[in-house]
């Protein structure tokens, strides 16, 4: 079985980051499959039959827009994103090669931390209009798509946060399974 970050936390804080996984695996196929469904039966629509499926950009837009951030959930909770360290290949004390995960961690937290700030005052200025602007077509509001994208950097830094935690917890050696709060401190 593949290394889970959700393994090494408490239970009542990595069962529910457990679920939330589960939901974005959901998400991400769907997302899949319906893009596919979509390009398909355009490509069916317009050449086959002569017509047009209305304005499909613009809602599937939307939908591509929560499928990407939720796979890039699941990209956060299993480290996956492309990383350019070389200091990983030349560094060999493990003292200093645990300074800069930790480093390297903070300042990954800062930034997503710092994002979320940024998709915040995004949606606060799209809500203090006194018009949502939205799709051409359709209508749909740019705001709902900017609050999935923060949910996605909220569940982001929750994983980014838990990697922390247990980088912190191992080199301190501090036991890292625990249910509660009262036995991770004993």
């Amino acid at each position: 079985m593949a290394y889970k970050i959700t393994d090494e936390l408490p239970a009542f804080i990595g069962k529910p980051m457990d679920w939330a996984l589960v939901v974005m695996k959901i998400i991400a196929t769907f997302s899949g499959f319906l893009m596919a469904f979509t390009f398909g039966a355009v490509v069916i629509i317009r050449y086959g039959f002569g017509g047009d499926l209305f304005a499909y950009e613009e809602w599937l837009l939307g939908i591509s827009i929560v499928g990407f951030f939720a796979g890039a959930v699941l990209a956060s909770e299993r480290k996956l994103h492309i990383n350019a360290d070389i200091l990983g290949i030349i560094i060999h004390n493990p003292r200093l090669i645990w300074w800069r995960s930790l480093v390297i961690l903070v300042i990954e937290l800062a930034v997503i931390l710092f994002i979320i700030y940024a998709s915040y005052l995004a949606i606060e200025y799209d809500l203090s209009r006194p018009r949502l602007r939205g799709t051409p077509v359709l209508r749909i509001p740019f705001v709902t798509w900017r609050i999935a994208i923060m949910a996605a950097f909220c569940f982001m830094a929750t994983y980014s946060a838990a990697y922390l935690y247990v980088h912190i917890r191992k080199g301190l050696g501090l036991p890292l399974k625990a249910d509660t709060l009262e036995e991770a401190a004993e």
